[in-house]
């Protein structure tokens, strides 16, 4: 199975356990996000994986929902949260769902963007937009330049001119805090709001 876009591309990968972009925990630079906004409020996790994030913004107080297409991904998700988190856990599509929650205070980008098949993008900004409240952030880690051969597709500068303004501003760009072997340089943690 070769195509990004059909879940059981996914499933095959967490079966053979060959998940090279699960960083194991959550990343240090979500921490920071997360003791610098102790508002709480809801919080999407798109794409979720494994889910290790989706802990750490429950503690912080989020109402925390998570979403994967892949069922495999969405039971290493519940497997990994136990009780009573695993039930923030959907099984569904980012695109079509119909979150209960909506719209969102934060979404969390970690590999979502980066795994999805280049045609989509277009309806992942639009989508992220319409799911997050005005002030609402797009938050997390950003796998940044010109590699298309993947999944991992690196998001380009022209694509993200093209994809974000005007209803999502870049508002906080940084190194990451800790190089993850699969991204090396190209990842950034960025910070995105939504514009009314």
């Amino acid at each position: 199975m070769s195509d990004p876009a059909d879940p059981k591309f996914w499933d095959e990968r967490y079966a053979n356990g060959k998940t090279p972009w699960d960083y194991g925990g959550v990343p240090p630079q979500l921490r920071d996000y997360l003791a610098a906004h102790p508002r709480g409020g809801r919080a999407l996790v798109p794409g979720c994986g494994s889910g290790h994030e989706i802990s750490a913004l429950h503690r912080a107080g989020y109402d925390v929902t998570a979403i994967d297409f892949a069922p495999a991904a969405a039971e290493c998700a519940r497997r990994n949260l136990g009780a009573p988190l695993a039930e923030r856990v959907v099984l569904g599509d980012f695109f079509t769902y119909d979150f209960p929650g909506a719209p969102f205070d934060v979404i969390y980008e970690r590999t979502f963007l980066c795994a999805l098949p280049l045609d989509l993008r277009e309806k992942y900004a639009a989508r992220t937009a319409q799911l997050l409240k005005p002030g609402g952030a797009l938050v997390g880690l950003f796998y940044l330049g010109d590699d298309l051969d993947g999944p991992p597709f690196a998001l380009s500068a022209a694509d993200e001119a093209r994809l974000f303004p005007p209803r999502l501003l870049l508002v906080n760009d940084q190194p990451v805090a800790e190089k993850f072997p699969l991204f090396g340089d190209a990842e950034r943690w960025r910070e995105y709001r939504r514009v009314n």
